[in-house]
């Protein structure tokens, strides 16, 4: 994602857009507000019940498998200040997964587990979302490795160019 030609600003803007709409639901979806971009990394805001939500966010590098659609793919890494939750990891994927499937998350050495709903992936705990940031902090590449509902099986290669420093710009902003 590192450039500035106009296919960058509209894939930052549906970036904004469509997990703005993920995120907070439709019927509470404010437009997100870019606040940072470092490297392969943007960072937004927005309002949810009055409070501030910080969200971090890229597309892969590299999107692998055999299938003739696929929807938007993304990294995530959210504050949401009412669930008192920091630094939750998730995918969205693009894709129905198959039910009860898992994804693969490789960074470095480590693999690490991710269930299952619909086209979104999270860690199954907060202590598994914090093992999986800090090793993208370490880190300089990510795969994901999921299945569809199809049976499909895509791998996704992210880099984590800028993820520290985006990170931080999050942390930040979002404080408590």
């Amino acid at each position: 994602m590192a450039g500035s030609g106009p296919m960058t600003h509209f894939r930052s803007f549906w970036l904004g857009a469509v997990l703005a709409l993920g995120i907070a639901g439709v019927a509470q979806a404010q437009e997100p507000q870019t606040i940072g971009r470092n490297n392969d990394w943007i960072a937004y805001t927005y309002k949810s019940g009055g409070k501030t939500v910080c969200y971090m966010a890229s597309t892969p590098l590299k999107a692998e498998g055999n299938y003739s659609k696929r929807g938007h793919i993304y990294a995530l890494v959210t504050h949401h200040p009412d669930a008192e939750s920091r630094g939750e990891f998730s995918i969205v994927t693009g894709y129905t997964y198959k039910t009860d499937s898992e994804v693969d998350v490789e960074i470095g050495s480590r693999t690490y587990k991710l269930f299952t709903d619909k086209d979104r992936a999270w860690a199954p705990d907060g202590k598994t979302d914090g093992s999986i940031v800090s090793a993208m902090i370490k880190g300089s590449k990510m795969v994901v490795k999921g299945v569809s509902s199809r049976g499909t099986r895509t791998t996704d290669t992210y880099s984590l160019r800028g993820f520290t420093a985006t990170k931080k710009l999050i942390d930040k902003t979002c404080r408590k």
